[in-house]
């Protein structure tokens, strides 16, 4: 699918595209209501529920995001101008407040994705933005028939988490500002997990580890019962599953994505999937000229048509 994006001024650069994206996506959020919800494991989620008749919209974030990211705020800004209802999802430990069990979140869990879809009345759409499409596209490929979404959009998706890991692991400083940005909080909460739960984690494990790789090897494989971050990465990914999805999907990428380019999706045919691969964007950047912000744009005309 041919894309029309084109980078504001000054914001050509995949890092300026990221950067800037994060800092200065400041949308007026639609009046929402946070809930809580209680989950059959015992837990429970945060989430901020928009009223409104037709579509309902579940919108997921990235790595150590929340309901609050720019991102989030404009896909509720764009369903309630329509008049759709939307929950956006806070993952575990996201939403200002830890939560019961050692349980966090990952790239690789749906549970409460499919979960939040379980409650929401009306025809369903989904939208997830980095991790958080990694979650949706992995949902969708081996949970379709539960799920039961009519379309999909994933933007700058880690389809391979093994890859992404290196990429932040890697040289360069602003590999290293980004790395670093995540590991301050995922450490931070880890270690309080490890002190709340014994037995759960070693804490000195993670203090010890380095890098995302490390930080995957100490907390995110156990916590998942598997062995390794590679054995997590392998369970995770969604690249690798994405030709299974049958749900209409959109996939926004851009080439020039320093954690997650597009490159990474393996190659295959999938009439379910709209490939809308940029050159330029960053990583959940798409800044384009006049302030829009594009992704989200996108994401809405697709679920317009789609529906």
């Amino acid at each position: 699918m041919a894309s029309d994006f084109r980078p504001a001024r000054f914001l050509g650069s995949a890092h300026a595209q990221t950067v800037a994206a994060a800092l200065l996506r400041r949308p007026k959020s639609p009046k929402v209501r946070r809930e809580r919800w209680d989950t059959p494991d015992g837990d429970f989620i945060d989430v901020d529920v928009l009223d409104g008749a037709g579509p309902q919209v579940l919108v997921l974030h990235g790595l150590e995001g929340s309901s609050r990211a720019g991102y989030v705020v404009e896909c509720l800004r764009l369903a309630a101008a329509r008049g759709w209802g939307a929950v956006a999802l806070n993952f575990r430990g996201c939403s200002g407040e830890p939560n019961r069990n050692a349980r966090s979140y990952c790239s690789g869990d749906y549970d409460d994705a499919l979960f939040v879809l379980g409650r929401m009345k009306g025809p369903r759409l989904a939208v997830g933005f980095s991790l958080g499409g990694n979650v949706l596209l992995k949902l969708l490929a081996e949970r379709h028939a539960e799920a039961e979404v009519t379309a999909a959009c994933a933007v700058s998706v880690p389809f391979d988490l093994h890859a992404c890991a290196r990429a932040l692991d890697g040289p360069g400083p602003m590999m290293r500002f980004y790395q670093q940005r995540f590991l301050r909080t995922l450490r931070a909460k880890a270690l309080a997990v490890a002190a709340r739960h014994p037995g759960k984690l070693d804490a000195d494990r993670i203090r010890a580890s380095r890098g995302i790789v490390g930080f995957d090897d100490a907390v995110t494989a156990p916590l998942y019962g598997l062995g390794s971050a590679a054995e997590y990465y392998a369970w995770a990914s969604s690249g690798p599953r994405a030709r299974h999805i049958r749900t209409p999907t959109l996939l926004i990428s851009a080439e020039d994505d320093p954690l997650a380019p597009a490159s990474h999706l393996p190659a295959f045919e999938n009439p379910a999937l709209t490939r809308l691969f940029t050159r330029h964007g960053g990583h959940c950047g798409f800044l384009a000229e006049g302030g829009v912000f594009w992704a989200e744009a996108e994401a809405f005309r697709w679920f317009d048509t789609a529906r």
